[in-house]
């Protein structure tokens, strides 16, 4: 099977030649350098120059030439093998033959994430070592792997959230055939394959639009990582289209994950009536790209591809979510929330963000009941609303959990994991609550292996932007108080040093035979007995009690085996008195016996709709919302 997605922008291999196509408003004139030739190009409507060359392969390197003077890549390109400084390669999508041709997704209720760098994954840092370790995470029970942005960028190594190539895989990690394979053996081992996209910035080293095509950005208002995107031009509009639809058709991806969404601000154009957010917009492109799309493979009715949407929000937007496939919503959103709860009552960190964490069990209650504890202005945007208490309920299968992933870490000045900051009990029983928990859950890589090697913020960035990144580390870090010492002393992590970058490939902790079998087993248990009646979660009806650090919960299942899921945890170092609800015992951390719960203990229970479905803490000022 083959797969190719046709776009505007780029290059395209058709009819004995192929079609170059810019988008560049502001040059005078274009020229395309295809190998040792120099082709004038031609100019079109809208800011649009268009080269054919016939006789043009798969191959062959080029790049365009701005008013006689400025050399650069494409920014379609699908390849730049030596990163967004060299010249960008043509290349026959066709060329790969996919043997995947009954895989058609797995449904959302199914998800279980594990985010990872390819960078940091392997000691090779390669797609095709990550592709060996495909099988063991799927025996541990993950469906879902998540990528960090591949978007090329310059430089041997970073996070990806600086890509200025948006449809190129970053050229340290291999070939675009790669990856196309990697997405190939995860579907053979029934894993879903998510990328995480950038669509709010480009990063500060190797993009040339501003020189050619300043639509693409707006002083109106600025993001924390650089100029803003205009998505009111319609060429930018496209791109980003295209962009998301070139990723799930090309690379065959499950879905996508929109970092910081937040920043993407779309603001009406004066004489531009009814048109939707660009959010929606992709939304319902791809929606309408894949409602009634089977493969080849299936033949007619067969049941559609399922394709899922995910955001990093800020905001948390409750508007932006909905059921799975609903055209202009998205099913999904990692959940800070939870993490911030948890992080607080493991650590007692309340600085930063977690200031606003400030009654995290009643917090972490409405979490796992409503969908978020706060809302409103992001953190990071200027002039921004305060966050308020969250007043919405938001689908809990839209809310994405996790106690860890690249920014939780990576943004701590040393990089550490739960497994160097928590005591061990504890951080079992954090991990037990989110695996056990109807909403999806998110690990991050290392954590089934009990990692204690850091996740460090690092870029390979070169001369000024590479010293100013450096001080611009120290003078953020200065204001933490337990970080201050350190950064005056100069013993921060250098971003940009290779060896910080070599810290950060995951290895297995010392306890790893012990964490792999507690996750098995939990993610076992959540296979059997939670995943199949995710589809009948109810919608609400869900509440909670606490009591000090004890907390309870219950959620409620409709259908012919309905019933109320519950949870009952002790969050705290000291022993508490906590009667046993009824029902089926399904699972326990810690110490729990019938009327006691231990120190980081809990106990996990599934009643029938006939029995007793009260809670067992007593107090009613202790209620959540319900």
């Amino acid at each position: 099977m083959k797969r190719s997605h046709l776009m505007r922008w780029g290059a395209t291999l058709c009819g004995g030649g192929a079609d170059f196509r810019l988008w560049a408003p502001a040059a005078k004139d274009v020229e395309l350098l295809l190998g040792e030739r120099t082709l004038v190009a031609e100019r079109q409507l809208d800011g649009w120059w268009r080269a054919r060359v016939a006789g043009a392969t798969a191959g062959q390197r080029y790049r365009w030439r701005i008013d006689s003077r400025l050399e650069v890549p494409d920014p379609a390109s699908r390849c730049n093998p030596e990163g967004p400084h060299g010249a960008s390669l043509l290349v026959d999508p066709l060329a790969y033959t996919w043997s995947d041709g009954e895989w058609r997704g797995r449904s959302w209720h199914e998800a279980v994430f594990y985010e990872l760098h390819i960078g940091c994954f392997t000691d090779e840092g390669t797609w095709d070592a990550a592709r060996a370790r495909l099988p063991a995470l799927r025996a541990l029970g993950i469906t879902a792997l998540q990528i960090m942005p591949v978007a090329d960028w310059p430089g041997r190594f970073g996070w990806g959230y600086d890509g200025v190539l948006p449809f190129a895989p970053f050229h340290g990690y291999g070939a675009p055939d790669d990856f196309k394979r990697f997405v190939d053996a995860a579907h053979a081992l029934g894993l879903m394959v998510f990328l995480d996209v950038v669509d709010n910035h480009f990063g500060p080293e190797g993009n040339w639009l501003h020189a050619y095509a300043p639509g693409f950005f707006t002083e109106r208002h600025r993001t924390a990582w650089g100029a803003a995107i205009d998505f009111g031009d319609e060429a930018v509009r496209d791109f980003y289209v295209q962009h998301a639809l070139y990723w799930l058709t090309e690379y065959h991806l499950d879905g996508l994950r929109f970092d910081a969404v937040h920043a993407m601000r779309d603001e009406p154009r004066e004489g531009v009536h009814g048109r939707p957010h660009i959010l929606e917009e992709i939304s319902s492109r791809v929606r309408a790209a894949f409602a009634n799309v089977a493969n080849a493979a299936n033949g007619a009715g067969a049941p559609p591809r399922r394709v899922h949407l995910v955001l990093e929000n800020d905001s948390n937007d409750a508007a932006r979510l909905a059921a799975p496939g609903t055209p202009g919503r998205y099913e999904g959103q990692w959940n800070g929330d939870v993490h911030h709860a948890l992080h607080v009552l493991l650590t007692g960190e309340r600085d930063g963000y977690y200031a606003e964490y400030d009654a995290p069990v009643a917090q972490l209650a409405r979490c796992l009941t409503h969908g978020f504890a706060r809302e409103g202005g992001p953190h990071n945007v200027e002039g921004a609303p305060p966050r308020r208490a969250a007043r919405n309920r938001v689908p809990l299968s839209a809310c994405v959990n996790f106690l860890h992933n690249h920014d939780q870490i990576g943004n701590r000045a040393f990089g550490e994991r739960l497994t160097v900051l928590a005591e061990p009990a504890a951080l079992r029983l954090a991990v037990a609550i989110v695996l056990l928990a109807p909403s999806p859950p998110l690990l991050f890589m290392g954590d089934e292996a009990g990692a204690v090697t850091p996740f460090l913020y690092f870029a390979d960035w070169s001369a000024e932007l590479r010293d100013a990144v450096r001080r611009g580390r120290v003078a953020e870090f200065a204001h933490f108080a337990r970080y201050a010492e350190a950064a005056r002393a100069g013993r921060l992590p250098d971003p940009c040093s290779e060896a910080t970058f070599a810290r950060c490939r995951v290895q297995p902790g010392p306890d790893a035979a012990a964490w792999q079998a507690a996750y098995r087993t939990l993610l076992a248990l959540r296979a059997m007995r939670l995943q199949p009646r995710l589809p009948d979660l109810l919608e609400d009806g869900h509440d909670a009690a606490f009591e000090g650090r004890l907390l309870e919960v219950r959620w409620r299942f409709g259908g012919e085996r309905a019933g109320v899921w519950t949870m009952q945890v002790n969050l705290g170092p000291e022993a508490a008195a906590a009667p046993m609800p009824a029902g089926e015992r399904l699972h326990a951390e810690g110490e729990a016996t019938a009327a006691v719960l231990g120190p980081w203990s809990g106990r996990w229970h599934w009643l029938d709709t006939h029995e007793d479905a009260s809670f067992s803490l007593s107090r009613p000022g202790g209620r959540g919302p319900g």
